[in-house]
């Protein structure tokens, strides 16, 4: 029995369950419009650590321990653990879990890692070669800022469309069998690169990867864009997420009405001084299972559908003055009946 639906989309027969997420963020992430629907929210950015880059681990490891907790999953019952992050080789993920004695993949979608790991997760359950997965991600705004910008101490100004890296995690249990909502298509994306080579403007450099997949997942499925409650993409801020309605408008697609973007809901952009908006691994994440993972346990929305976006450059590619391909997944969710 065939599950492929049209170019890009598989249609998971079983419906994989989400048992339960988990979000964690920083100090100004939980200051934000979002803040009182966070898991935790850590006052201390440094996580008690030395470094940024172990803050950023201990962040991705405690969330993964509380969305076991929630889904009342005990790490020897989980088959698979996939997560990533932005930090070189993802030494974030690896070593948050090392010691977890969960079999492990690691992943690199840049800030399109949620979604991609909520979509292998699914397909594992789905195929039948797990009962329970984690997917789990996470980004720190020190960390990322000394990779891949300039160390906060430099004091760089920012421009206008520039984004604010979220310090943020979020973890999920997907399983074969419970309650909760549950996933029915993934449409996996592919590179685009429209020869964006502003490192200041990853909006612009991933709306094209957004639309593309937004309008892949539409034709593949006969679905229309007000099928969906809720079309959330990850991390476009103000600026990218203008250009992607535009370019959905020019073939035929109108979301303006069901349009919401992580990068715009976790700040406050004026208030916050975070210009365009909100960036990174976590942003997605957090939001994701902070605050959308809780309208639909709730019922709130019943059909979303989530497209986080990644700008697949690194600080080398950057310096040389490369374009910055990009990538968007979809995730098709349904609240549980």
């Amino acid at each position: 029995m065939t599950k492929k639906c049209g170019k890009q989309t598989v249609e998971l027969k079983s419906h994989p369950i989400i048992a339960g997420a988990y979000s964690s963020v920083g100090k100004k992430e939980g200051e934000g419009p979002l803040g009182k629907y966070f898991d935790t929210v850590y006052k201390d950015e440094f996580l008690h650590k030395k470094t940024w880059e172990q803050a950023e681990s201990e962040l991705l490891r405690q969330t993964v321990f509380g969305a076991a907790a929630n889904a009342h999953t005990r790490f020897a019952d989980t088959d698979y653990i996939f997560a990533g992050d932005l930090i070189n080789q993802c030494t974030s993920s690896s070593f948050a879990i090392k010691d977890f004695g969960i079999p492990f993949f690691g992943i690199f979608g840049a800030c399109s890692t949620m979604a991609e790991g909520l979509s292998l997760a699914s397909m594992v359950v789905d195929g039948g070669f797990a009962k329970n997965a984690i997917c789990a991600t996470s980004s720190h705004f020190c960390g990322a800022e000394k990779q891949f910008r300039f160390p906060l101490e430099y004091g760089s100004t920012r421009t206008p469309t520039s984004q604010w890296t979220v310090t943020g995690s979020g973890a999920a249990v997907i399983s074969s069998s419970g309650e909760g909502p549950e996933i029915t298509h993934i449409t996996t994306g592919k590179i685009v690169d429209l020869g964006v080579s502003d490192a200041n403007n990853m909006g612009a450099a991933m709306a094209p990867a957004a639309a593309d997949t937004v309008f892949c997942h539409l034709s593949d499925t006969g679905r229309d864009a007000s099928f969906y409650d809720m079309i959330i993409t990850g991390d476009l801020a103000n600026t990218g997420s203008n250009l992607l309605l535009e370019l959905l408008k020019q073939q035929g697609v109108d979301i303006s009405k069901n349009h919401f973007d992580c990068g715009c809901m976790i700040f406050d952009a004026e208030n916050q001084n975070v210009k365009s908006g909100g960036s990174g691994c976590g942003c997605c994440a957090s939001v994701f299972c902070g605050y959308i993972y809780k309208l639909l346990l709730c019922k709130k929305v019943k059909n979303i559908l989530l497209v986080a976006t990644g700008a697949l450059m690194n600080p080398t590619s950057a310096n040389q003055g490369q374009t910055i391909p990009s990538i968007a997944h979809a995730v098709a969710i349904r609240s549980g009946e």
